[in-house]
C-alpha cells in the first residue's frame, strides 16, 4: 500500500446532454494529469451527462449512450496516466441512479449511488432517481476512498457509514448551484463538520459554470480529518489542481497547497450573471445579444454585465425613445453604449405609438389616457426589439430587477420580452450597489472595460419608466429601501404581514405590496428565465398556484 498519493480535482464546465463533448473534456483533462504524474483526477457530479439535466434523464437513448461513453472512457484508462472517477447516470435493476464509477486499467472497477436525494429547492431529484444503498468504500490501490455524493455530505449518515467501514478519504462530488454566501457554508456549516466527526480528511469538488436557471461557482477545496483548509481552489473559473497526499501516523492528509482568494459579495453577485448569461448564450447558439438600453439603471447594467459575459462585439444596445424619453436619458444611454462600445442605434417608437392610437381610437372613446396607453407603449417596444432579433438573429436580453417582477411592475410581450434576464434575481437595492460596484472595479472573468461602464448620474438619478409626463417609480411603489426589505420578508422568509408590522412596517403598506406580489404570479410564470442568486428565486425555488385566494393581511 502506497504512503503517499496524487489527486487532480477537475473544477470544469459540462453541458448538459452533450456526452461526447464532456467526454472529451475529461480525457484532456486526464491527459494534462498524467503529465503531472496524478494517480487519480476526479470530476464534478453527473459530470458526464451534465447536471441537472431534468427530465432529459428520462429519455432511454440517453442513458444508452452514457452507458457506452462510460465504457469508452473505461476503455481510456488502459493506456497511461491516471484513473478516473466520473459521474454519470446508471440503471439498477430497472431504477435510474446517480452516480461515480471508477475508472482505471482499462475497465469499470467499482460503482457507488447516491444516497440523499435532495427534493428542496431548485432540487427534485426524488422525482427522477432512486437513493442508492448507504455506500461502502472503493478500494483504490489498497487505500479506502469513502465517495458521497453532494448531497450526501449535508446529512451525517453516510459519512459516519463510510467511516464506520474504514474510509481513509473522503472524496465528495458535488453539482452545487451558486446562492449569496453558500461558500462559506459548504466550508464551515458542513464539510469541516464530517471530516472532523470522523477525522477523515475530505475533498469538496464542484462543478462550475451556468445551467438554465441556475450558474454553479466552483470554489472547490480539501478540508484534514483536525479540520483544517488544506486547499482552496477559485471561484467562476475551471481549475485543475493537483493535491498531495500523505499517509501518517494519524491517517491520510492532504499536504497544503493552493489557497485561492475569493471573490468579494459585489463581485461574487456581478460573475453569477455574467457566467450564467455567457453559457446561455453560447450553448444556445445565439450569435450575441440585443437589447433596449432606455437611459435607467436596470439596462445600464443589463449592457455592462452582456458585454462582460460575451465581449462588446456580440451586444447590440438600442435606444426606442417615446415622446415621453427625456434628454437626459438620451445623454444617459449615448455614453453609456460609448463607455462599453457597444454598438448603438436609435429607432423612435413615436410613429408605432402615432397608428396605435388611431387605431384603438374608436375602441377606447370616451376613455381617459391611463395605464393601457402606457403598456402599448412597452409592447411596441418588445416587438421591436424581437423584430430585430428574429431579423438578425440575437437573442433579446430581459431588463426588469427582482423588485419590479415581485409586484408586477412589467409589461407582459412588453419589457418582459426576451430569452433571457440576468437581474430576474436581484432586487433593487442590489442593482444600486452592484452597478456602483462595477463602475469601480472589473470582475476577474469579465471581457468589458477596466473603466466606468455606465454614466454617475444612471444611478443617481431617480428611477422612471418614463411612460407619461413626468413618470417616477415612487409614482407607484414605495420607496426602494421601504419595499426591497418588505419584499425579502414576504418572499425569501415566508413572513405575514402581521410579522412585518411589529418590525416597523405600515400595515396598509405591506398589505399591498402582499396582494400586489400574489397578482403578479401570473405574469412570472410567463416571464424568461434567469439566474438563481438568493435562496427563493421565481422558478425553480418559489412554485406558488397562480390562483389561490390566501393573504397573511
Amino acid at each position: 500500500m502506497p504512503d503517499t498519493l496524487k489527486i487532480t480535482l477537475a473544477q470544469l464546465n459540462q453541458s448538459v446532454g452533450d456526452l461526447a463533448g464532456n467526454a472529451a473534456a475529461m480525457l484532456a483533462a486526464r491527459e494534462r494529469a498524467g503529465a503531472k504524474g496524478a494517480d487519480l483526477i476526479v470530476f464534478p457530479e453527473l459530470q458526464l451527462i451534465g447536471y441537472p439535466p431534468e427530465d432529459l434523464i428520462l429519455k432511454p437513448a440517453l442513458i444508452e449512450r452514457a452507458a457506452a461513453e462510460l465504457e469508452k472512457l473505461a476503455a481510456a484508462t488502459a493506456t497511461k496516466g491516471p484513473a478516473m472517477l466520473v459521474g454519470s447516470v446508471f440503471v439498477q435493476d430497472g431504477a435510474l441512479h446517480n452516480g461515480v464509477a471508477l475508472l482505471d486499467q482499462g475497465k469499470v472497477q467499482a460503482i457507488r449511488f447516491k444516497h440523499e436525494l435532495p427534493n428542496y429547492g431548485t432540487f427534485d431529484e426524488m422525482r427522477l432517481f432512486q437513493p442508492g444503498p448507504l455506500p461502502e468504500p472503493i478500494i483504490f490501490r489498497g487505500i479506502m476512498l469513502g465517495v458521497p455524493i453532494c448531497e450526501d455530505i449535508w446529512h451525517p449518515n453516510v459519512c459516519k457509514h463510510l467511516a464506520d467501514f474504514g474510509a481513509e478519504i473522503f472524496i465528495c462530488v458535488n453539482g452545487s448551484p451558486y446562492e449569496i454566501d453558500k461558500d462559506s457554508l459548504r466550508i464551515d456549516g458542513v464539510a469541516k463538520r464530517r471530516a472532523v466527526a470522523a477525522g477523515v480528511p475530505l475533498a469538496y469538488l464542484n462543478r462550475v459554470g451556468g445551467q438554465d436557471e441556475l450558474v454553479f461557482d466552483g470554489a472547490s477545496f480539501v478540508v484534514n480529518g483536525d479540520g483544517s483548509l488544506a486547499v482552496q481552489m477559485t471561484d467562476w473559473e475551471e481549475q485543475e489542481v493537483l493535491t498531495s497526499w500523505t499517509k501518517t501516523a494519524k491517517g491520510w492528509r492532504c499536504d497544503h497547497g493552493e489557497i485561492a482568494q475569493h471573490v468579494g459579495q459585489e463581485e461574487s453577485i456581478y460573475s453569477a450573471m455574467v457566467l450564467a448569461l455567457r453559457d446561455y448564450v453560447t450553448r444556445n447558439r445565439f450569435p450575441g445579444v440585443v437589447l433596449g438600453l432606455s437611459g435607467g439603471i436596470d439596462s445600464a447594467l443589463c449592457a455592462a454585465i452582456a458585454v462582460d459575459a460575451l465581449g462588446a462585439d456580440k451586444v447590440w444596445c438600442v435606444m426606442l425613445p417615446s415622446r415621453y424619453t427625456s434628454t437626459e436619458s438620451l445623454v444617459d444611454a449615448t455614453q453609456c453604449a460609448r463607455l462599453l462600445n457597444v454598438r448603438y442605434d436609435t429607432i423612435p417608437i413615436v410613429p408605432a405609438v402615432k397608428a396605435f392610437d388611431e387605431m384603438l381610437g374608436p375602441a377606447f372613446a370616451g376613455k381617459a389616457p391611463d395605464l393601457a396607453e402606457e403598456n402599448v407603449q412597452s409592447r411596441i417596444r418588445g416587438v421591436t426589439l424581437m423584430a430585430l432579433s428574429n431579423k438578425f438573429g440575437p437573442m433579446v436580453v430581459t431588463t426588469g430587477n427582482k423588485s419590479e417582477m415581485s409586484v408586477g411592475y412589467a409589461t407582459l410581450y412588453g419589457d418582459m420580452n426576451g430569452g433571457y434576464n440576468p437581474l430576474k434575481d436581484a432586487y433593487k437595492l442590489t442593482v444600486f450597489a452592484i452597478s456602483k460596484w462595477r463602475n469601480e472595479n472589473k470582475p476577474r472573468i469579465g471581457l468589458g472595460p477596466s473603466g466606468p461602464v455606465m454614466p454617475e448620474n444612471i444611478i443617481s438619478k431617480p428611477p422612471s419608466a418614463e411612460l407619461r409626463p413626468d413618470q417616477k417609480d415612487s409614482d407607484s411603489l414605495p420607496p426602494y429601501d421601504v419595499l426591497d426589505p418588505i419584499l425579502i420578508g414576504l418572499v425569501e422568509h415566508e413572513k405575514s404581514v402581521d410579522q412585518l408590522v411589529k418590525e416597523g412596517f405600515e400595515r396598509e403598506t405591506v398589505s399591498r405590496i402582499e396582494r400586489l406580489l400574489h397578482l403578479a404570479e401570473y405574469k412570472r410564470r410567463q416571464a424568461p428565465p434567469g439566474v438563481k442568486l438568493g435562496t427563493r428565486n421565481f422558478g425553480r425555488d418559489r412554485r406558488y398556484p397562480i390562483t389561490q385566494a390566501f393573504r397573511t393581511a
